[in-house]
């Protein structure tokens, strides 16, 4: 930094308001400083800035199934928007957030200096075992969608499952069968449970629901078992719309309704959830609820933020609202 201040005529500690961003530099001296740094290649040392400041303007993200599609994006979003912010970020990928894990991971971060961390928690198990734990850092949770007195961002997942089901009955189908994601993770509960209030406001009554585990290949077990109840039922009581818990599962359903010779959505109507890239490419384009990772991103680490500079602030819960995207794989119930 000394020899930067003697390069372009100025104070070591104009230098070091030029690097911080301090509005009160004249723009001629910031452009001059900002010459000199180049011409002598000079990079700024975290390490040696950290100890100053006592902020190491790093922050920690813990997350578990990243090879999926919403826990990716997630991550993704947290880590662009932490970036914007002027962040750097530390990601601890989990293969299962057990308890046990979930404390090597938080005191890994603690251990390499963070200011704060997002957990996403999208099991029950985690919840639980993060309520038990103190840490020497804000925490902020993400698609937790709980009542943990923990700072948290969610997308309204029973919002979502009860948008899609009622834009199935409003096109005229008298129930709607539902492909379900693994129970134990709070996303697959929030929709299953969208999708029965939605049903019961209506006065219907649930169909029992078929299970998956968020890939396409129990999606397309469950098609085939849908298929089955559409050729084996009576007319009042087989399948003719279904809210599948999300876009990979609905695309082994549509492979496995299409191998049996049913056509979507002449014969079976189906929806699904998460808007893959890809949706709007399947056979026919997959109507589905958005989830807007980006906006999730920002919001967590708005949040975490707020909580870095305000440890003291009251808890807040961030919740944000979803999307019906509405494309040609569902469309009017039959005539009964």
């Amino acid at each position: 930094m000394e020899d930067v201040a003697r390069q372009a005529g100025v104070s070591h500690q104009t230098v070091s308001r030029v690097l911080s961003d301090h509005p009160n530099v004249r723009e001629s001296t910031r452009e001059r400083v900002r010459e000199a740094i180049a011409l002598l290649g000079y990079r700024p040392n975290s390490a040696a800035r950290a100890l100053v400041t006592r902020r190491s303007r790093t922050l920690g993200v813990v997350a578990a199934n990243t090879t999926l599609y919403g826990p990716a994006s997630t991550l993704a979003g947290l880590e662009h928007a932490a970036r914007r912010a002027g962040y750097l970020v530390a990601t601890v990928s989990l293969d299962e957030l057990g308890e046990h894990a979930l404390k090597q991971a938080l005191d890994h971060l603690a251990a390499w200096g963070v200011e704060g961390v997002v957990v996403m928690t999208p099991h029950q198990g985690a919840v639980a075992a993060l309520a038990r734990m103190s840490q020497p850092f804000p925490v902020v949770t993400v698609e937790g969608g709980h009542d943990l007195d923990v700072p948290g961002v969610a997308l309204d997942q029973f919002a979502g499952a009860r948008l899609v089901t009622e834009h199935l009955l409003a096109l005229g189908h008298t129930s709607v069968w539902h492909v379900a994601g693994p129970r134990q993770w709070i996303e697959a509960e929030g929709r299953f449970q969208g999708w029965l209030a939605a049903l019961e406001a209506a006065g219907l009554r649930a169909p029992e629901h078929l299970s998956g585990d968020w890939s396409a290949a129990s999606g397309y077990r469950a098609g085939k078992m849908l298929a089955a109840a559409y050729r084996g039922l009576d007319d009042d009581a087989r399948p003719t719309a279904v809210f599948v818990a999300n876009d990979h599962m609905a695309l082994g359903v549509l492979r496995a309704l299409r191998e049996d010779g049913l056509r979507v959505p002449d014969d079976l109507a189906v929806a699904g959830f998460d808007d893959l890239p890809e949706a709007a490419y399947f056979t026919p384009p997959l109507s589905t609820v958005r989830q807007d990772f980006t906006a999730i991103g920002q919001a967590g680490i708005d949040l975490l933020l707020r909580c870095v500079e305000d440890p003291g602030a009251p808890v807040r819960q961030v919740v944000v609202a979803p999307e019906l995207v509405v494309r040609q794989s569902t469309g009017a119930g039959p005539e009964r």
